[in-house]
């Protein structure tokens, strides 16, 4: 893939087992140490069990899984908290990257970042991030997290043809505004994480 305008990733958060093969993939690709994942599932539940007077004990319990990397956002927050520099947005495919050979581990990134993308590591003092598997692109085949998902629950491409073909949600229950960053992402809600 090449000469591309802005990627994107789209995530079908109805599919999603919550298996983190995409996780695994990711960090094995990358040679991530333990605690540092580009990728992350999350899992959130809420709900109670309500006592009925005649039922008994009925539940209104509700789960869903969403996996979550970089979104390569149209406004990162990443960028401009980097004091040297060391972050910039391909101006051709919009991916956000970290320049380790430039990095100097302030963390600025990491707390700027209101999707925990840029990940810290302590034996480098660098942070470092989701690339889109820029590398695996070039060679004509799938970002890791994409090509391992048993469900098919992750795609990616150019975002305006991922909004064309699967609407324009990017945020659901328990993230945070899309106005922040504008990510570059796409979701089709599971229905109990629909705003």
């Amino acid at each position: 893939m090449s000469n591309l305008a802005q990627l994107g990733f789209y995530i079908n958060q109805s599919l999603c087992i919550g298996c983190k093969a995409c996780a695994v993939s990711c960090k094995d690709k990358n040679n991530l140490d333990v605690g540092i994942n580009f990728r992350r599932v999350y899992n959130h539940e809420d709900g109670t069990f309500v006592q009925q007077p005649l039922s008994g004990i009925v539940h209104n319990i509700k789960a869903f899984y969403f996996t979550i990397a970089c979104n390569h956002c149209t406004q990162p927050k990443c960028i401009p908290s980097c004091p040297v520099g060391a972050i910039s947005k391909n101006k051709e495919n919009g991916v956000v990257t970290i320049d380790q050979g430039v990095c100097k581990g302030t963390q600025l990134c990491v707390k700027a970042c209101p999707y925990g993308a840029p990940q810290y590591n302590k034996k480098v003092f660098k942070s470092d991030k989701c690339d889109f598997c820029i590398d695996l692109q070039k060679k004509d085949e799938e970002p890791v997290c994409v090509s391992t998902c048993p469900m098919r629950a992750i795609e990616f491409g150019p975002i305006k043809e991922l909004r064309k073909k699967y609407g324009s949600i990017s945020q659901i229950k328990g993230m945070p505004s899309d106005s922040i960053t504008h990510p570059n992402i796409v979701i089709t809600p599971h229905k109990d994480a629909k705003l």
